[in-house]
Protein backbone atom coordinates (compact mmCIF):
# COMPACT_ATOMS: atom_id res chain seq x y z
CA UNK A 1 0.00 0.00 0.00
CA UNK A 2 1.17 3.67 -0.56
CA UNK A 3 2.42 5.12 2.63
CA UNK A 4 0.43 8.01 4.30
CA UNK A 5 2.79 10.54 3.70
CA UNK A 6 3.40 10.11 -0.53
CA UNK A 7 -0.24 10.17 -1.34
CA UNK A 8 -0.17 13.52 -2.24
CA UNK A 9 2.67 14.86 -4.41
CA UNK A 10 3.32 18.40 -5.88
CA UNK A 11 5.63 19.62 -8.71
CA UNK A 12 5.65 22.71 -11.19
CA UNK A 13 5.92 22.64 -14.61
CA UNK A 14 6.27 25.70 -15.95
CA UNK A 15 3.33 28.34 -14.47
CA UNK A 16 1.61 25.14 -13.77
CA UNK A 17 1.38 23.61 -10.53
CA UNK A 18 1.05 19.95 -11.13
CA UNK A 19 -0.72 17.77 -7.81
CA UNK A 20 -0.95 13.93 -7.52
CA UNK A 21 -3.54 12.72 -5.51
CA UNK A 22 -2.97 8.70 -5.03
CA UNK A 23 -5.75 6.82 -3.57
CA UNK A 24 -3.58 3.84 -3.35
CA UNK A 25 -0.82 1.86 -5.21
CA UNK A 26 -0.73 -1.78 -4.97
CA UNK A 27 -0.34 -5.27 -6.96
CA UNK A 28 -3.79 -5.03 -8.94
CA UNK A 29 -3.86 -8.46 -11.30
CA UNK A 30 -1.56 -11.17 -13.11
CA UNK A 31 0.60 -9.06 -15.04
CA UNK A 32 -0.42 -11.41 -18.08
CA UNK A 33 -3.68 -10.32 -17.57
CA UNK A 34 -3.13 -6.32 -17.62
CA UNK A 35 -0.79 -6.74 -20.98
CA UNK A 36 -1.58 -9.69 -22.53
CA UNK A 37 0.58 -9.63 -25.11
CA UNK A 38 3.61 -8.55 -23.67
CA UNK A 39 6.24 -11.88 -23.02
CA UNK A 40 6.94 -13.20 -19.69
CA UNK A 41 10.55 -12.53 -20.34
CA UNK A 42 9.83 -8.90 -20.83
CA UNK A 43 8.87 -8.92 -16.79
CA UNK A 44 11.35 -10.77 -15.96
CA UNK A 45 14.57 -8.88 -17.86
CA UNK A 46 13.66 -5.89 -16.53
CA UNK A 47 12.53 -6.59 -12.72
CA UNK A 48 15.33 -4.32 -11.63
CA UNK A 49 13.73 -1.34 -12.65
CA UNK A 50 9.62 -2.61 -12.93
CA UNK A 51 10.02 -3.70 -9.05
CA UNK A 52 8.62 -2.84 -6.62
CA UNK A 53 6.75 -0.11 -8.18
CA UNK A 54 5.39 -1.61 -10.67
CA UNK A 55 5.85 -5.13 -11.02
CA UNK A 56 5.76 -7.61 -7.96
CA UNK A 57 8.18 -10.45 -9.24
CA UNK A 58 7.14 -13.34 -6.34
CA UNK A 59 3.51 -12.90 -7.50
CA UNK A 60 4.09 -12.22 -11.17
CA UNK A 61 1.22 -9.38 -10.50
CA UNK A 62 1.51 -5.83 -12.23
CA UNK A 63 1.33 -3.04 -9.69
CA UNK A 64 -0.84 -0.20 -10.46
CA UNK A 65 -2.17 3.18 -8.43
CA UNK A 66 -5.17 4.74 -8.49
CA UNK A 67 -4.87 8.32 -8.88
CA UNK A 68 -5.84 11.89 -10.12
CA UNK A 69 -3.66 14.57 -11.27
CA UNK A 70 -4.89 18.21 -10.46
CA UNK A 71 -3.71 21.22 -12.03
CA UNK A 72 -3.67 25.31 -11.19
CA UNK A 73 -2.99 26.35 -14.51
CA UNK A 74 -4.13 30.19 -15.35
CA UNK A 75 -5.56 30.94 -12.52
CA UNK A 76 -8.27 28.03 -12.52
CA UNK A 77 -8.54 24.55 -11.16
CA UNK A 78 -8.41 21.10 -13.62
CA UNK A 79 -9.26 17.68 -12.11
CA UNK A 80 -7.60 15.43 -14.64
CA UNK A 81 -9.98 11.98 -14.17
CA UNK A 82 -11.57 10.65 -11.07
CA UNK A 83 -10.62 7.55 -9.79
CA UNK A 84 -13.36 5.05 -9.17
CA UNK A 85 -15.49 6.62 -6.76
CA UNK A 86 -17.40 5.29 -3.33
CA UNK A 87 -20.11 2.99 -2.85
CA UNK A 88 -20.90 1.99 -6.45
CA UNK A 89 -22.43 -1.07 -7.73
CA UNK A 90 -20.36 -2.40 -10.19
CA UNK A 91 -20.63 -6.14 -10.16
CA UNK A 92 -17.90 -8.39 -11.12
CA UNK A 93 -15.35 -5.59 -10.86
CA UNK A 94 -14.30 -6.27 -6.89
CA UNK A 95 -11.60 -3.52 -6.60
CA UNK A 96 -14.26 -0.86 -7.31
CA UNK A 97 -17.45 -2.34 -5.87
CA UNK A 98 -18.77 -0.72 -3.30
CA UNK A 99 -14.95 1.37 -2.40
CA UNK A 100 -14.76 3.19 -0.01
CA UNK A 101 -11.69 5.95 -0.11
CA UNK A 102 -10.80 9.11 1.23
CA UNK A 103 -10.31 10.89 -1.75
CA UNK A 104 -12.35 14.13 -0.87
CA UNK A 105 -9.73 14.19 2.09
CA UNK A 106 -6.96 13.72 -0.11
CA UNK A 107 -8.00 16.60 -1.78
CA UNK A 108 -8.54 18.86 1.07
CA UNK A 109 -4.82 17.78 1.86
CA UNK A 110 -4.25 19.66 -1.48
CA UNK A 111 -6.57 22.75 -0.92
CA UNK A 112 -8.05 21.67 -3.09
CA UNK A 113 -12.31 22.31 -2.57
CA UNK A 114 -14.90 20.50 -4.36
CA UNK A 115 -16.59 24.11 -5.10
CA UNK A 116 -13.51 25.60 -6.26
CA UNK A 117 -12.63 23.01 -9.14
CA UNK A 118 -13.21 25.05 -12.25
CA UNK A 119 -12.40 21.95 -15.18
CA UNK A 120 -12.92 18.05 -14.89
CA UNK A 121 -11.27 16.25 -17.38
CA UNK A 122 -12.34 12.57 -18.07
CA UNK A 123 -9.54 10.85 -20.15
CA UNK A 124 -12.20 8.38 -21.33
CA UNK A 125 -14.93 6.82 -19.34
CA UNK A 126 -13.88 3.93 -18.07
CA UNK A 127 -14.47 2.98 -14.35
CA UNK A 128 -12.00 4.20 -12.84
CA UNK A 129 -11.59 7.43 -14.54
CA UNK A 130 -15.03 9.05 -13.79
CA UNK A 131 -16.17 7.33 -10.18
CA UNK A 132 -15.87 11.05 -8.28
CA UNK A 133 -17.32 12.66 -10.71
CA UNK A 134 -20.41 12.93 -8.76
CA UNK A 135 -21.51 12.06 -4.68
CA UNK A 136 -24.48 10.36 -3.14
CA UNK A 137 -26.55 12.92 -2.08
CA UNK A 138 -29.22 11.17 0.33
CA UNK A 139 -30.33 8.48 -2.45
CA UNK A 140 -29.70 10.71 -5.76
CA UNK A 141 -26.15 10.90 -7.81
CA UNK A 142 -25.02 14.42 -8.01
CA UNK A 143 -22.16 16.01 -9.33
CA UNK A 144 -19.12 16.51 -6.90
CA UNK A 145 -17.75 19.64 -8.76
CA UNK A 146 -20.83 21.81 -8.64
CA UNK A 147 -19.53 24.82 -10.95
CA UNK A 148 -16.93 22.83 -12.88
CA UNK A 149 -17.53 22.21 -16.56
CA UNK A 150 -16.74 18.22 -17.08
CA UNK A 151 -14.61 17.74 -20.59
CA UNK A 152 -16.20 14.61 -22.07
CA UNK A 153 -15.14 12.87 -25.43
CA UNK A 154 -17.81 12.92 -27.41
CA UNK A 155 -17.21 9.54 -28.66
CA UNK A 156 -17.00 7.96 -25.11
CA UNK A 157 -20.23 9.52 -24.68
CA UNK A 158 -22.50 8.37 -27.39
CA UNK A 159 -20.41 4.56 -27.03
CA UNK A 160 -21.05 4.04 -23.22
CA UNK A 161 -24.33 6.23 -23.37
CA UNK A 162 -27.92 5.09 -24.05
CA UNK A 163 -27.52 6.11 -28.04
CA UNK A 164 -24.97 3.22 -28.12
CA UNK A 165 -26.81 1.06 -25.62
CA UNK A 166 -24.58 1.55 -23.17
CA UNK A 167 -21.00 0.10 -24.63
CA UNK A 168 -23.35 -2.06 -27.25
CA UNK A 169 -24.10 -4.24 -24.22
CA UNK A 170 -20.83 -6.16 -23.87
CA UNK A 171 -20.75 -5.51 -20.23
CA UNK A 172 -23.67 -4.80 -17.72
CA UNK A 173 -21.80 -2.52 -15.54
CA UNK A 174 -21.12 -0.19 -18.35
CA UNK A 175 -24.62 1.10 -17.90
CA UNK A 176 -24.39 1.43 -14.49
CA UNK A 177 -21.21 3.80 -14.82
CA UNK A 178 -22.74 5.88 -17.24
CA UNK A 179 -26.05 6.18 -14.90
CA UNK A 180 -24.49 6.92 -11.88
CA UNK A 181 -21.13 9.31 -12.88
CA UNK A 182 -22.01 10.55 -16.24
CA UNK A 183 -25.55 11.03 -16.65
CA UNK A 184 -26.00 13.12 -13.32
CA UNK A 185 -23.11 15.34 -15.61
CA UNK A 186 -25.51 15.69 -18.26
CA UNK A 187 -28.88 16.34 -16.12
CA UNK A 188 -27.22 19.39 -13.98
CA UNK A 189 -26.11 21.00 -17.77
CA UNK A 190 -22.25 20.45 -16.94
CA UNK A 191 -21.14 18.15 -19.15
CA UNK A 192 -19.02 19.39 -22.45
CA UNK A 193 -18.31 16.97 -25.03
CA UNK A 194 -15.68 17.60 -27.55
CA UNK A 195 -13.47 15.92 -30.12
CA UNK A 196 -10.33 15.89 -32.04
CA UNK A 197 -8.90 19.28 -30.11
CA UNK A 198 -10.10 21.12 -27.40
CA UNK A 199 -8.26 23.85 -26.04
CA UNK A 200 -8.60 24.31 -22.28
CA UNK A 201 -6.31 27.63 -21.84
CA UNK A 202 -2.61 28.77 -22.83
CA UNK A 203 -0.79 25.94 -20.95
CA UNK A 204 -3.52 22.90 -21.58
CA UNK A 205 -4.58 21.03 -25.03
CA UNK A 206 -6.80 18.12 -25.18
CA UNK A 207 -6.50 15.89 -27.97
CA UNK A 208 -8.32 12.41 -29.12
CA UNK A 209 -6.43 9.41 -29.44
CA UNK A 210 -8.62 6.63 -29.63
CA UNK A 211 -8.41 2.77 -29.84
CA UNK A 212 -8.35 2.28 -25.53
CA UNK A 213 -11.99 3.60 -26.02
CA UNK A 214 -13.68 5.30 -29.15
CA UNK A 215 -12.92 8.71 -27.71
CA UNK A 216 -9.83 8.02 -25.20
CA UNK A 217 -7.53 11.36 -25.21
CA UNK A 218 -4.37 12.93 -24.02
CA UNK A 219 -3.95 16.48 -22.46
CA UNK A 220 -0.72 18.14 -23.00
CA UNK A 221 0.87 20.96 -21.15
CA UNK A 222 2.98 23.42 -22.63
CA UNK A 223 4.32 25.99 -20.25
CA UNK A 224 7.54 28.03 -20.91
CA UNK A 225 10.26 25.20 -21.62
CA UNK A 226 8.69 22.53 -19.62
CA UNK A 227 6.19 19.72 -21.70
CA UNK A 228 4.44 17.08 -20.56
CA UNK A 229 1.07 14.85 -21.68
CA UNK A 230 -0.92 13.21 -19.57
CA UNK A 231 -1.93 9.78 -21.26
CA UNK A 232 -4.91 8.43 -19.30
CA UNK A 233 -4.92 4.56 -20.10
CA UNK A 234 -2.64 5.02 -23.24
CA UNK A 235 -0.60 2.69 -21.07
CA UNK A 236 -1.17 0.98 -17.73
CA UNK A 237 2.27 -0.50 -17.66
CA UNK A 238 6.06 0.76 -18.11
CA UNK A 239 6.52 -2.88 -20.37
CA UNK A 240 4.48 -1.00 -22.92
CA UNK A 241 7.06 1.66 -23.51
CA UNK A 242 9.79 -0.93 -24.06
CA UNK A 243 7.14 -2.97 -26.33
CA UNK A 244 4.47 -0.18 -27.60
CA UNK A 245 2.75 -2.76 -29.84
CA UNK A 246 1.20 -4.80 -26.82
CA UNK A 247 -2.33 -3.66 -25.75
CA UNK A 248 -3.68 -3.32 -22.00
CA UNK A 249 -6.79 -6.20 -21.84
CA UNK A 250 -9.44 -3.44 -22.07
CA UNK A 251 -8.26 -1.97 -25.43
CA UNK A 252 -11.25 -2.23 -27.46
CA UNK A 253 -9.73 -1.47 -31.18
CA UNK A 254 -6.43 -3.11 -30.66
CA UNK A 255 -4.76 -1.97 -33.76
CA UNK A 256 -5.98 2.10 -33.37
CA UNK A 257 -4.54 1.87 -29.91
CA UNK A 258 -1.18 0.56 -30.93
CA UNK A 259 -1.39 3.51 -33.66
CA UNK A 260 -2.22 6.25 -30.81
CA UNK A 261 0.50 4.60 -28.17
CA UNK A 262 3.12 4.72 -30.91
CA UNK A 263 2.04 8.23 -32.18
CA UNK A 264 2.11 9.98 -28.67
CA UNK A 265 4.75 8.06 -27.36
CA UNK A 266 7.33 9.32 -30.38
CA UNK A 267 5.92 12.87 -30.03
CA UNK A 268 6.69 12.71 -26.14
CA UNK A 269 10.68 11.47 -27.28
CA UNK A 270 10.66 14.20 -29.86
CA UNK A 271 9.74 17.13 -27.80
CA UNK A 272 11.33 15.87 -24.68
CA UNK A 273 7.08 15.84 -23.03
CA UNK A 274 7.16 14.40 -19.89
CA UNK A 275 4.97 11.06 -19.67
CA UNK A 276 2.16 11.19 -17.17
CA UNK A 277 0.11 8.04 -17.19
CA UNK A 278 -3.02 7.08 -15.09
CA UNK A 279 -1.66 4.25 -13.39
CA UNK A 280 1.77 4.57 -12.58
CA UNK A 281 2.97 3.52 -9.38
CA UNK A 282 6.55 4.57 -8.24
CA UNK A 283 7.14 7.84 -9.28
CA UNK A 284 4.16 8.19 -11.37
CA UNK A 285 5.43 9.85 -14.54
CA UNK A 286 8.68 9.32 -16.93
CA UNK A 287 10.43 10.70 -19.77
CA UNK A 288 10.74 8.94 -22.73
CA UNK A 289 13.53 8.31 -25.50
CA UNK A 290 13.88 6.63 -28.79
CA UNK A 291 15.43 3.58 -29.10
CA UNK A 292 14.77 1.73 -32.08
CA UNK A 293 11.17 0.27 -32.61
CA UNK A 294 10.63 0.99 -29.54
CA UNK A 295 11.44 3.23 -26.43
CA UNK A 296 13.35 3.39 -23.69
CA UNK A 297 12.67 5.31 -20.35
CA UNK A 298 14.55 8.40 -19.14
CA UNK A 299 14.64 10.02 -15.86
CA UNK A 300 11.78 9.57 -13.60
CA UNK A 301 9.75 12.49 -12.27
CA UNK A 302 10.44 14.11 -9.06
CA UNK A 303 7.88 15.54 -6.80
CA UNK A 304 7.42 16.89 -2.90
CA UNK A 305 4.99 15.33 -0.62
CA UNK A 306 2.78 17.40 0.69
CA UNK A 307 2.51 17.10 4.66
CA UNK A 308 -0.19 15.91 6.96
Amino acid sequence: MTKEDERVQTMVLGDVEVIRVMEWQKPFAPAAGIVPEAAADAWKDNQGWLAPDHWEPDSDWAVLALQTWVLRSGGRTVVVDTGAGNGRERPGMPPFHHCQGDFLDLLARADVRPQDVDVVVNTHLHVDHVGWNTVDADGEWIPTFPNAHYLIPAADDFHYGPDNGYGNGLQAVDRMIYEDSIAPIHQAGQAVLWDGLYRIDEHLTLESAPGHTPGSSVLRLASKSDRAVFVGDLVHSPIQLLHPHCNSNACLSPEQAVASRRRILQRAADERELLVPAHFGGAGAVEVRQEGDGFALGPWATAKSVSL
